[in-house]
């Protein structure tokens, strides 16, 4: 759709592979004159350990969703975090500057979502997952004083946030999300997920009494947009595109 706007010839389809065939398909698809490609999870951390180099933003989140043929190697890059802030600008009008943030998961796509918060200067970005030492492990990687590491035993404790950021798989695997609902009073939540996966998180926000909801759609169109500026030094306009998107996938009915 992108290039369709913009008047570029693109031929951009979807490949299948698996974390054992990866390294070949990836090794095919460069053979048959491949020159750029987007990962999904879970072969992101694969496809930046298949860079000859990678884009500063990829190598602090430790990931690569972005790929660029660099003459006969890749060069990798990582447009989560990117997406997402774009996301809440041109959505939502939300500033981050200042802002109390919790993010609830600490892999994935997560990993870019903290970074990203914390280079945006938030106030503080508290990050809880079921296993604290990834969450601790995650801070400490970003290194920054407003940025801790808190226990999922805690949250009740802790009193509501500006911006609450669901990145676990509870909605993937059915798994019920037990989380106070104090956290969210007020706050704008937000699943980086996008279709019924979001469904179960959008329905606890919602009924937690969340001032805004919204799935991870923006994120994914904006993400692309910055992929496609990468290949082709060309930013296109993500409005339309996200507002075609969203009538074909429109809110869960849980988060409704």
């Amino acid at each position: 759709m992108f290039a369709k706007e913009l008047d570029i010839a693109l031929d951009y389809r979807a490949i299948e592979a698996g974390r054992d065939d990866f390294a070949r398909a990836l090794g095919a698809f460069a053979d048959g004159g491949g020159v750029g490609a987007n990962v999904t999870l879970p072969l992101k951390q694969d496809a930046f350990a298949l860079c000859a180099s990678v884009d500063d933003r990829a190598r602090r989140c430790g990931s690569v969703n972005t790929l660029i043929r660099d003459g006969t190697k890749w060069r990798g890059d990582s447009t989560d975090g990117a997406g997402f802030v774009r996301d809440l600008h041109a959505r939502y009008a939300f500033e981050l500057q200042g802002r109390s943030c919790l993010l609830l998961g600490a892999g994935g796509a997560a990993r870019a979502v903290a970074f990203a918060l914390a280079d945006a200067g938030v106030g503080t970005l508290l990050i809880a997952n079921r296993t604290h030492e990834r969450a601790h492990e995650l801070t400490t990687a970003i290194g920054a004083a407003n940025v801790d590491a808190v226990a999922w035993n805690a949250l009740g404790h802790i009193g509501a946030f500006d911006l609450v950021v669901h990145a676990t798989a509870a909605g993937h695997d059915g798994a019920p999300l037990a989380v106070p609902a104090s956290i969210a009073t007020h706050a704008l939540c937000y699943d980086l997920s996008y279709g019924e996966a979001a469904g179960p998180f959008l329905h606890w926000a919602k009924s937690a009494g969340a001032a805004q909801i919204d799935d991870g759609l923006g994120m994914l169109v904006e993400q692309a947009a910055e992929s496609f500026f990468i290949w082709h030094r060309r930013a296109p306009d993500t409005a339309a595109v996200f507002d075609a998107l969203r009538r074909e996938r429109p809110l869960p009915s849980d988060g409704s």
